[in-house]
């Protein structure tokens, strides 16, 4: 009996489970998806090469300094562009308003920044076709466990939403290179244009660092701002206007009807000419020499105590300087502190890195020829040159991307911090983190937590991310064993969006002084270890005007973070060594105390 009643009941399930199946069809038939579609891609209208004389090129989300050079770079490669002016809470209102709901913050942010900025453009006078046909959008493009990779769906979303379907975004895919959403040939990627984008980011990345760099200790309030804004003038004007090399015109008359005919040696020698030209052309260099000697005129205090704050987190948000990171920048400098940016050559770094690493790992799986024996030497040969036909170009282009950024921080005066090994942030993230998890920074959120502290290279790491960003939630729980390891760090996540900055303040001004007191403390011990005091320390930079140059080179002394103890010690040292000075100190004391 009980075998009966299971398959009646059984039985039973069956046709109420058929009914409902019967019904949904039937709801899904009047509903108009009777029949499931596969996703496909818009086709979106080409850039062409013959619209680069009146269609404008629009872009931003880095820093005005990044914005400035590539804009430059763009004019002097014969294209019309514009970038964006820094998004606000309104732009945040605007993207929530025309995009998805449970987007990311920076998502928010860039989308409404753009339909504002359009929205703009209509009211004052451009019809919306006129600004569909005139204007492109040119952003990044990306794939992964992460929001990033639906931007482009939210620009065509947002921009249909707002009345300007059919706006054309061109994409820089991390994977791909430039190339619009439908292929374009309006936007060239030549030798120059090339070679200028490198520069371009380069010098924003080492200008911006400096920035931070120099204002906090500045003795005249304000100079710093003044003077790298006409820094900036001077190195865009030179990425715009310079001259561009060709092998006809460089080549002596005699060699020229050689080269004409012999294509290969043309082309070869004139990328290589190009390359040299715009690294090594006497114009370049010497507008990086006198934008360094500018900078270094500014007068600096460095025996202020300021605790270092080392900023990490998702890209967007730790490199925008408005309302999408709750202009934390001005308000750590306001607080006291100084604070260390992240250059976007590490990002750079790290996406060639990572694919390499992961070509190794993929290797086995991808061999032409699985397990071959000791003896198969040609086998094993065929093996490894696939492998190093993908890994040797990124090795490679990450040695010269690392030889040209150090290049760059030379001829500036060579005090920004050089970039970290990639090789060395994955090993001391990897008890922790695993060099191949993909989405936002990976390892590096770690790595750098780990570097900066055990290296006593900042006082307090500040990682600043998107609400509900999924790569930075899994780093922001590993780093709490890290905390638990490594017991001195001072490690706070803020979680960034439209609201709740006020909140966001707070807590950072209670990490802030903790870090303060770790600063102050730092500074007082290396006082008490050298024996001297401030007001000797003072006296003794009063009396060689060189130490308040902003670019003077202090040398780092291992263990020791803050830039006043550094200096401080430096200082010391100075004045140890300096026995005329300690003679002269001795003799005009007596004269002071009377005085």
């Amino acid at each position: 009996m009980p075998e009966i009643e299971e398959i009646v009941q059984t039985d039973f399930e069956v046709e109420i489970q058929a009914r409902i199946d019967a019904e949904r069809a039937r709801l899904r038939a009047e509903a108009g998806l009777a029949r499931m579609r596969e996703f496909k891609k818009p086709i979106e209208r080409t850039f062409k090469a013959d619209e680069r004389d009146y269609v404008t090129i629009l872009f931003g989300g880095l820093t005005w300094k990044h914005e400035e050079m590539i804009k430059a770079v763009f004019h002097g490669s014969g294209y019309r562009c514009e970038n964006i002016p820094t998004p606000v809470v309104a732009d945040f209102q605007a993207g929530k308003e025309f995009g998805n709901n449970g987007q990311c913050n920076p998502t928010y942010f860039t989308v409404g920044n753009l339909v504002r900025y359009l929205q703009m453009l209509e009211q004052q006078g451009q019809t919306r076709k006129q600004i569909i046909d005139n204007y492109v959008f040119f952003t990044a493009g990306s794939c992964g466990p992460c929001r990033f990779g639906m931007y482009e769906a939210e620009y065509r979303f947002a921009l249909q939403n707002a009345g300007f379907e059919g706006f054309r975004v061109l994409l820089f895919q991390q994977t791909d290179g430039i190339k619009a959403a439908s292929g374009e040939p309006g936007l060239k990627f030549s030798v120059d244009f090339g070679m200028g984008m490198l520069n371009a980011l380069n010098l924003g990345d080492v200008i911006n660092e400096l920035v931070y760099q120099v204002r906090p200790f500045e003795v005249n309030k304000g100079e710093t701002d003044r003077v790298i804004h006409d820094s900036v003038k001077v190195l865009t004007d030179t990425l715009r206007d310079r001259k561009r090399w060709h092998i006809m015109e460089a080549a002596p008359a005699w060699a020229r009807p050689y080269i004409e005919k012999n294509k290969m040696l043309s082309g070869i020698g004139c990328t290589l000419g190009k390359v040299g030209h715009n690294l090594y052309g006497k114009e370049y260099v010497d507008a990086l020499h006198a934008c360094r000697d500018s900078i270094n005129a500014i007068q600096v205090d460095r025996l202020r105590v300021k605790p270092v704050i080392k900023i990490t987190g998702e890209f967007w948000a730790q490199t925008t300087e408005g309302d999408g990171n709750f202009n934390m920048f001005a308000f750590l400098e306001k607080e006291g502190a100084q604070v260390l940016v992240e250059p976007i050559a590490t990002w750079i770094a790290y996406m060639m890195y990572v694919a390499k690493e992961g070509a190794k790992a993929r290797a086995d799986a991808e061999a032409p020829y699985r397990d071959p024996k000791w003896y198969e030497l040609k086998k094993r040969l065929a093996n490894d040159f696939k492998v190093f036909k993908k890994t040797g170009g990124l090795s490679a282009g990450s040695a010269m991307w690392t030889f040209f950024y150090h290049r760059t921080i030379k001829h500036l005066g060579d005090t920004a911090h050089h970039l970290i090994p990639q090789k060395e942030l994955s090993r001391l993230a990897h008890p922790f983190y695993h060099q191949l998890a993909r989405g936002g920074e990976g390892y590096m959120e770690v790595g750098k937590n780990v570097y900066y502290t055990v290296n006593h290279l900042c006082h307090m790491v500040l990682a600043l991310k998107p609400f509900g960003c999924m790569p930075s939630t899994q780093s922001d729980g590993v780093q709490s064993r890290v905390v638990n390891r490594y017991k001195d760090m001072i490690f706070l996540p803020i979680e960034t969006s439209g609201e709740g900055e006020v909140n966001a303040h707070s807590r950072v001004q209670m990490a802030l002084a903790e870090a303060k007191a770790k600063a102050r403390a730092e500074f007082d011990g290396v006082l008490e270890q050298t024996g001297k005091s401030l007001e000797e320390l003072r006296a003794y930079v009063e009396h060689h005007p060189v130490l308040k140059q902003a670019l003077y080179k202090v040398p780092h002394r291992n263990g020791i973070a803050g830039t006043a103890a550094q200096f401080a010690w430096h200082v010391s040292d100075l004045i140890d060594k300096d026995s005329a000075y300690r003679r002269t100190a001795r003799t005009s004391a007596p004269l002071q105390q009377v005085a």
